[in-house]
């Protein structure tokens, strides 16, 4: 178990000082999110309700299309440089290559809800004071369910030529739930609406972070060969 970990912990910081050099993922996805949260709110109008009413949406919307973006180069470098053979005949198990690399993808998308999430909280004026705590662990959970899914669907089509349009179609109606969840856990800390059962939907999503990190770790070895 220690040297698993050791495993998963070298490839994930490979990929974060690779990130570090270039900055290339992170400045894209950066970009693109703050992009879509400024144009939605330019669009939604200066009326304050509906700004408040859409913003749960249109964070989440930022990061699950940021998610894609992170993603769909985490197997992308490794396989244009020829470098993904050597990675997997290393004597490792094709599991702990996944979880390195889903940890990498986590690592770069936690930085950019770290940005994006204070940013659009005082883009459209929302204050979430003593609720910190359960919105950072509903982006927390939320992330991670993005990357569990983006990262494994990232590694399923690394080889096809059409991967970026590819990767929308395939992770979307997977993540579903966690976007109902994120985006209901959240409009309940904005509102403060009692019927809105926040730490059930929280409990939904590290169920369905649960579920998906074994499935996709135990089915990785058969998609990358």
């Amino acid at each position: 178990m220690r040297q698993a970990w050791r495993i998963i912990l070298t490839i994930a910081l490979k990929d974060w000082k690779v990130e570090g050099r270039a900055r290339d993922i992170l400045a894209a996805t950066l970009f693109f999110a703050v992009l879509v949260v400024t144009i939605l709110a330019f669009a939604f109008g200066p009326e304050t309700t509906k700004l408040r009413q859409a913003s749960p949406g249109i964070l989440w919307v930022a990061i699950a299309f940021s998610s894609i973006l992170a993603a769909s180069r985490a197997f992308a470098s490794e396989s244009e440089d020829g470098a993904l053979e050597t990675l997997l005949l290393y004597p490792v198990s094709h599991e702990c290559i996944y979880l390195g690399k889903l940890l990498g993808n986590l690592g770069l998308m936690l930085v950019l809800a770290l940005v994006i999430a204070p940013f659009t909280l005082l883009l459209y004026g929302i204050s979430i004071s003593g609720r910190e705590l359960l919105f950072a662990i509903t982006v927390f959970f939320g992330v991670l369910g993005f990357s569990i899914v983006s990262s494994f669907q990232s590694a399923l089509t690394m080889n096809l030529r059409s991967r970026e349009s590819l990767m929308p179609v395939l992770i979307f109606p997977i993540v579903v739930p966690v976007i109902i969840a994120c985006v209901k856990a959240t409009v309940g800390l904005i509102t403060l609406d009692q019927s809105i059962d926040v730490s059930g939907w929280i409990r939904l999503l590290i169920g369905f972070d649960l579920v998906y990190v074994v499935i996709c770790t135990l089915v990785f070895p058969y998609a990358v060969e």
